[in-house]
């Protein structure tokens, strides 16, 4: 069948929401042409379009009334083409008009064939309501609404149904229902307020990870920095505590397949989640942090194997074209994006100038940009081990130099003077 629906409750211009596969073929227009425009299918007329029969149309959808007629459109290609024109309004449960039905025949070659007589009479015959094409353009229509009453899921016959009375010399408007959905009471919805509000907790425990962890990796190592990770370890536990509820979460919530339907069959939705996001959700919520609570000597090796909690960042990408339509999310997100990226790169430049320290003599190599730092402090550091600024005021030197070299070429105060300092300082610039 040849059909459009659009939508009645929008009274400027009832915009189209469905047009059929056949459609697009008479008419020649893609289907992404015809979505949204005006139903009375403005973009079909044509030089012998009848005027009188367009406002004809207008009026019969201001007042929600059935209609058929005879009409000229043209295609897309320019080419002109007789139409039997069948408009339906569709009503709710509650007889309110939701949709109108517009069935296309293309009677051009019956109209060529026909004598011009036959053509008066036909005309004379169609005005009256108990007509035979009268009736024949109602079975049509309600051919075409039985089968778009078949695409919706249901229970029982009694879900969806279509008066059987509209028919007679007094037609009346068909009913449709939606059937309800099917779903178990433990499945949660994708598009629920909680599992909104649940990703928002769980974007801020992942950007909590994404400061910690590079941190940690970067500036433990002696006695001070070792007990600043001790004291944050409720809140790092709590974080992996709700990245394993999340993992529980995750294989009962909802989610879209590829040909847009919501699943909500438990089974599909855990082999979804499986081949997806399961493993880098797992590996981000293995609890390393549990090795303090049984006293478990804690190495760098696993500060290290914790930075793979980074890979939760990704799950932001797969959510940004959510707020891609709020400027304002989008511009807190590249900020905090951007202050990210500052501090991850403050941390390495830490790690560059220890392990400066570390590879040269500590009696004659003075040169790197942490002992610059102490000498301007009046912290300075003996025999590259002992002394030296403050793990809280080189992480703020680091940030600063990151911050400062990204947006600009920095200011010289904290500056590069090694070989591996002023690569990574070209680096930071080139990113900037």
């Amino acid at each position: 069948s040849n059909f459009i629906l659009a939508n009645a409750q929008v009274r400027q211009g009832f915009p189209i929401v469905y047009c059929s596969d056949g459609f697009c073929d008479l008419t020649g227009f893609a289907r992404t042409e015809v979505m949204q425009k005006n139903c009375s299918c403005r973009f079909l007329y044509g030089a012998e379009t009848s005027e009188p029969v367009l406002q004809r149309i207008e009026k019969v959808l201001d007042g929600r009334q059935e209609y058929q007629t005879e009409v000229c459109f043209y295609k897309k290609g320019g080419a002109a083409f007789w139409c039997l024109l069948d408009i339906m309004p569709i009503k709710n449960e509650k007889g309110e008009v939701v949709l109108f039905l517009f069935s296309f025949k293309d009677i051009t070659e019956s109209r060529g064939r026909s004598h011009p007589s036959e053509k008066k009479e036909e005309k004379q015959r169609s005005k009256k309501p108990g007509s035979s094409r009268l009736r024949a353009a109602q079975r049509q229509g309600r051919t075409v609404l039985h089968r778009l009453s078949s695409q919706f899921p249901r229970r029982d016959r009694g879900e969806m149904k279509i008066n059987r009375n509209v028919f007679e010399n007094k037609p009346s408007i068909p009913e449709y229902k939606v059937a309800s959905v099917q779903k178990s009471r433990f499945i949660l919805l994708h598009y629920s307020i909680f599992k909104a509000l649940w990703d928002w907790l769980i974007l801020l425990a992942t950007f909590y990870v994404a400061v910690t962890v590079p941190y940690n990796v970067c500036f433990t190592g002696t006695e001070e920095s070792l007990s600043a990770a001790r004291s944050t370890i409720v809140s790092d536990i709590a974080v992996e505590m709700l990245f394993i509820l999340d993992i529980i979460l995750n294989f009962r919530t909802t989610y879209v397949s590829q040909s847009g339907q919501v699943v909500y069959e438990p089974r599909s939705i855990c082999i979804h989640y499986v081949a997806t996001w399961f493993f880098v959700d797992l590996i981000a919520a293995l609890p390393f942090d549990l090795l303090y609570v049984f006293n478990v000597t804690v190495t760098s090796l696993v500060h290290l194997l914790k930075t793979v909690r980074l890979l939760r960042l990704l799950r932001l990408l797969q959510k940004l074209d959510r707020y891609s339509q709020y400027s304002a999310m989008v511009l807190t997100l590249l900020m905090s994006m951007f202050a990210l990226l500052a501090h991850w790169m403050a941390c390495i430049w830490y790690v560059i100038g220890r392990k400066e320290m570390e590879s040269n003599d500590p009696r004659t190599w003075d040169i790197g940009w942490l002992h610059e730092l102490g000498k301007r402090l009046e912290a300075p550091y003996i025999n590259n081990s002992v002394g030296g600024p403050s793990i809280r005021s080189a992480y703020i030197a680091s940030l600063y130099f990151t911050l400062s070299s990204l947006t600009s070429v920095g200011f010289g105060n904290v500056c590069a003077n090694t070989d591996a300092e002023k690569i990574f300082s070209i680096c930071t610039m080139l990113i900037g």
